[in-house]
């Protein structure tokens, strides 16, 4: 079959818009396609749902949310954008920039109209991720020293109201509401090739599917994707084993379908931190961490994209998630890493933790807590933190730490400089005797002495690890259009009938990620997608 629509196949479905990976950005594509009265069908390799099921259920929202409002937050467009532009950088241009925004209460009201669920209980305290009692709170670095010297530091992390990891919450309300609707999802069902017509127009897509395949092969299929994704997420030789029977179920009974898009073809189908080639060969030093997504996560839609003639950027881009909260106690401990030397403003998020231990220390950096911080910390852990945070930091704490009765016998146990981390506490110290700012900018309220002993330095290092691993995504994927997210070629024309969101694309978190950021992206640039595909002309041909 040539590249082009020129053999006369016949299509075996045809909607107006295609959606190609039916998570967050896939799932508000095909709403907002919807809304514009057009047919759709989406499409997902596994059961849909993507990293955003296994996701926190964080969005990234502010300027006056109703959820802010309920809470007692007062915020503005000018501040988050003061925020924003702070963390963004040349990611997006500024209208987009400003144009999320703007949008972003609307955002939320648009989420909740639709299910999702959102509780304006305020955290109290500093968190990489709240409990269930909590679910607004500052998710990214918004009251670290070098950002609220610019804006005042608000909340503006919505967490989806639901137990533990509150992904699944965002997903299910949306993906009813598409199919409520009237969107067609066909799960186990993966693209293989985007069809083109003599004018290099997007017409369809190509696919394989086990839509036909006896209902027990279904069932089956089915079973296996889910353990893919969860546990198969944190324990990756399971995850291994099962993918490989995902692919012989593929083999044996997938069809081959064609799908016809009369408008448009948008693709949703995520990063690609499962790829091990390509993360090789983009960000070599990142290849030590989690993979955040599930095994689609593979870069096929970016790669699908590539294959009309767009172009990719911010590859080397990945967030390597170092959180040392909960619990909260260790704001006020001190990152160091194998010359003793501070690192890093400790009230940092921790994708900025990972970055600068990754990029800058050679993927080494430890605690260091005295007696009192560590008291503290124990006690913390039954107040502030969820049963899969308990048992991270408990890890940590016990197996992955070394203690000492004085800085320079912990510094050797461990393998540091041992005069490094002595003069690097003698200073901090000094600086709080003589009532000087933390030299790092950490703010006033997270800064205290380092007291006696015993000392504890706890490896938060970035490496393999199945007791306290890292966590990454990948940032990257193909350059769309600002205004409306069609896919554009390296000469920045737009290929026509294809248009790309979330983390398929280069969006608001391709620079820098904070929690809620990626997740809030994919709202704003699926809807974006979904209302222009639907909007485009559509194609005569039959």
């Amino acid at each position: 079959m040539t590249e082009q629509d020129d053999d006369g196949a016949a299509w075996d479905e045809r909607a107006d818009v295609v959606i190609v990976g039916f998570g967050a950005a896939g799932g508000c594509a095909a709403l907002a396609a919807r809304e514009q009265g057009v047919d759709v069908v989406a499409i997902d390799r596994f059961n849909g749902g993507g990293a955003t099921a296994l996701s926190g259920g964080i969005i990234y929202a502010g300027a006056g949310t109703a959820i802010q409002r309920r809470a007692g937050v007062a915020d503005s467009v000018e501040q988050m954008l003061a925020y924003l532009r702070l963390e963004v950088g040349d990611a997006v241009d500024p209208a987009t920039l400003e144009s999320f925004v703007r949008e972003s209460p609307a955002m939320i009201d648009w989420l909740a109209n639709y299910g999702v669920p959102f509780d304006a209980t305020l955290c109290p305290y500093k968190t990489s991720f709240p409990n269930n009692r909590y679910y607004l709170y500052h998710s990214g670095s918004e009251n670290s020293g070098a950002f609220r010297r610019h804006t005042p530091p608000v909340p503006r992390g919505h967490r989806v109201k639901g137990k533990g990891t509150s992904g699944k919450k965002l997903y299910r309300p949306l993906a009813q509401s598409a199919q409520e609707l009237g969107v067609r999802l066909h799960a186990h069902t993966r693209a293989t090739r985007l069809i083109r017509d003599a004018e290099g127009r997007v017409t369809g897509i190509e696919a394989m599917t086990l839509r036909g395949a006896p209902a027990a092969v279904r069932a089956t299929y089915a079973r296996l994707a889910a353990l893919s994704a969860k546990p198969g997420i944190y324990y990756p030789p399971l995850r291994r084993r099962t993918d490989r029977r995902l692919r012989s179920l593929e083999r044996r009974f997938a069809e081959h379908i064609r799908i016809r898009a009369r408008r448009g073809v948008v693709l949703c189908a995520g990063g690609f931190i499962a790829n091990t080639a390509w993360i090789s060969q983009h960000a070599p030093l990142f290849a030590g961490g989690l993979q955040l997504g599930t095994s689609g996560d593979d870069g096929s839609g970016i790669d699908l994209a590539m294959s009309a003639g767009a172009v990719a950027g911010r590859m080397d881009n990945v967030s390597a998630w170092r959180f040392i909260t909960p619990p909260s106690a260790f704001l006020s401990a001190l990152i160091v890493n194998r010359h003793g030397q501070r690192i890093i403003d400790e009230s940092r998020y921790g994708a900025a933790v990972g970055q600068v231990i990754v990029t800058e220390n050679g993927g080494s950096a430890w605690i260091l807590a005295d007696a009192d911080v560590m008291r503290t910390a124990r006690r913390q852990l039954l107040t502030q933190a969820l049963w899969f945070q308990r048992a991270q930091a408990a890890a940590l704490m016990v197996a992955d730490s070394r203690r000492a009765s004085t800085l320079t016998e912990v510094a050797r146990k461990v393998g540091i400089d041992a005069d490094g981390l002595n003069a690097t506490v003698a200073a901090h110290n000094s600086a709080i005797d003589n009532g000087e700012a933390d030299p790092m900018g950490k703010p006033a309220e997270f800064v205290r002495r380092i007291g006696s002993g015993p000392y504890t330095l706890l490896n938060i290092s970035v490496r393999p690890s199945l007791l306290n691993p890292t966590p990454m995504l990948t940032l990257g994927g193909v350059k769309v259009d600002a205004a409306s997210g069609a896919v554009v070629t390296g000469s920045g024309d737009p290929i026509p009938g294809l248009y790309a969101a979330g983390r398929t694309a280069i969006g608001i978190c391709s620079n820098g990620y904070v929690s809620g950021l990626s997740l809030a992206d994919c709202v704003f640039s699926g809807r974006r997608a979904g209302t222009h595909a639907a909007l485009a002309d559509a194609d005569a041909a039959p």
